[in-house]
């Protein structure tokens, strides 16, 4: 009786999917009426988007990821972004040569390879790919015209094929999905098997429910059964629907962690195995001209390999002749190199004070560094002492942001000198982020000067004036720390937030950032 049922069901599909495909163009959304949990459609017609909602937004939605919100079909670069950033590079070039066979077995089976080959082994308790990098790719790839649809129910219940662990952050945090039904992943001492559990309990929803989801993923019948009328999308109308804008999300997403920059599908990812043993040359060459030759002569050679640094200044300042203290230069924080940037923006050597920052990042850097321990009278007395000496870059967010936006500046910096010079700073690369939160610090450097050409935009604003500051002007610490984070997001087109160092480790890293 169950195969007859099945057999019913896959025909069913089929014949819809032939109406689909010869209507599809004109009329998007396909509405279907299930009576007593059983796929036997009364009757079925094509709404328009506008009529989609308004008869039915009080009630519960269930809605298929996937089909009904992302915009790509293949869910290959969720899988290759937990290999690499989770496994390593080894792994996820395992997946990448087995994208071929993933391809051949279709949905079902090839997602068990993907999850298999991508979580095999992983210590539970370490992965935060989920929370920490996963979410900004998903956003991303929300279709805006999707999510409205979703947003106007009171209601929503998110149905996966993914692990669930891979997607519960994102639809709670960042889109309010009140419940989330997906496979959970099986373990073994703390490690996972990569192997799914056979069953998802949709005992958490209602019936009478609305469903929405995508006409090519009918896999999930048993969990769509429970609803009165199922809406169905093509996978042509969902290609033209446009991106979500950042802005229309619940939450706004301010920190997320990865080295990859770009969304790994098959061919990116492919190009980038190819690009790396390029690269790591490049690394190496760029290493060697930082260390060993002069920046006027370092600046072009660098240049040519294609690193571009701009620079647009009002004045840079000097310390000038005779004056017993250098110029203070404070800096947004959007990398391990943007002191050695702004070296080669003014031509002329200055030192950095630096967080946590790796020993090997230390000998290979071409200017002086020193390292705050984080105690506040040891950090004024050693910054003093290196202004005494010549001009300072200090970046007082304390921790890289990637997005735009500026962490609240410690205000140290407005105590010990009145010398202040703003200096805002934009970064873009192709292929890596030369920053982490939980992977190995020692590496940023290396994977920001294997990209093939990361572009750097300095911008040195004006000195401030004497009424501007702690010392000179009277001005309270916080407002001149204050002062320059609003001069600097208003350069850059940024915004400005009182999130901390502490705030981002605690979200990506799951500690308080003390190395």
């Amino acid at each position: 009786m169950s195969r007859i049922k099945k057999l019913f069901q896959l025909k069913y599909f089929s014949s819809l999917f032939e109406i689909m495909r010869k209507t599809s163009r004109k009329l998007p959304y396909l509405r279907l009426k299930f009576s007593h949990g059983i796929p036997a459609p009364t009757q079925f017609k094509f709404l328009k988007n506008s009529s989609f909602t308004d008869e039915v937004s009080n009630q519960t939605l269930v809605f298929h990821l996937e089909g009904a919100l992302l915009k790509a079909y293949s869910l290959f670069p969720y899988f290759m972004l937990v290999a690499f950033e989770a496994g390593g590079l080894f792994r996820a070039l395992i997946l990448l040569l087995l994208y071929p066979l993933v391809w051949l077995l279709g949905h079902e089976l090839g997602l068990k390879v993907m999850v298999f080959v991508s979580f095999v082994g992983i210590k539970k308790e370490k992965f935060r790919a989920g929370t920490a990098i996963l979410p900004k790719f998903f956003l991303e790839d929300v279709g805006v015209v999707g999510f409205d649809m979703v947003m106007k129910y009171k209601t929503k219940v998110a149905v996966t094929s993914m692990p669930r662990i891979m997607v519960e952050c994102f639809l709670v945090d960042y889109l309010g999905i009140h419940v989330v039904i997906g496979k959970e992943l099986k373990e073994f001492h703390g490690y996972f098997l990569g192997l799914m559990e056979e069953k998802m309990d949709p005992a958490t929803m209602g019936i009478n429910n609305i469903g929405l989801g995508c006409f090519r993923n009918s896999h999930y019948q048993k969990i769509f059964s429970r609803c009165k009328e199922i809406y169905l999308v093509t996978e042509a109308e969902k290609k033209k629907w446009p991106v979500l804008p950042r802005k229309k999300s619940l939450k706004p997403l301010i920190f997320h962690d990865g080295r990859l920059a770009f969304r790994p599908t098959p061919l990116n990812t492919l190009s980038m195995f190819i690009w790396l043993p390029f690269g790591f040359l490049l690394h190496i060459t760029r290493i060697m001209v930082f260390i060993s030759l002069p920046f006027k002569v370092s600046a072009p050679l660098l240049a040519f390999s294609g690193m571009i640094n701009t620079v647009s200044n009002s004045n840079v300042e000097s310390s000038g002749e005779g004056k017993k203290r250098g110029m203070l230069y404070v800096c947004n924080h959007r990398t391990l190199l943007d002191p050695i940037y702004l070296t080669f923006a003014m031509m002329k050597s200055v030192s950095a004070v630096t967080y946590s920052v790796s020993r090997f990042s230390e000998v290979i850097s071409p200017i002086k560094t020193v390292r705050l321990t984080r105690d506040r009278k040891t950090d004024e007395e050693t910054m003093k002492k290196m202004l005494s000496k010549g001009d300072l870059v200090v970046c007082p967010e304390g921790t890289t942001c990637r997005e735009p936006y500026l962490l609240r500046f410690s205000p140290l910096f407005a105590e010990i000198t009145d010398d202040i010079v703003p200096v805002a700073i934009k970064l873009q690369v192709s292929l890596f982020y030369g920053s982490t939160a939980s992977g190995q610090k020692c590496l940023d450097s290396a994977f920001h000067l294997t990209n093939p050409n990361p572009t750097c935009l300095i911008m040195i604003l004006n000195k401030l004036q004497g009424w501007q500051t702690h010392n000179a002007g009277g001005k309270s610490k916080f407002e001149v720390a204050n002062y320059v984070q609003g001069q600097i997001a208003t350069a850059l087109g940024f915004e400005c937030t009182n999130l901390t160092r502490k705030d981002k480790y605690a979200i990506l890293a799951g500690n308080d950032g003390i190395l």
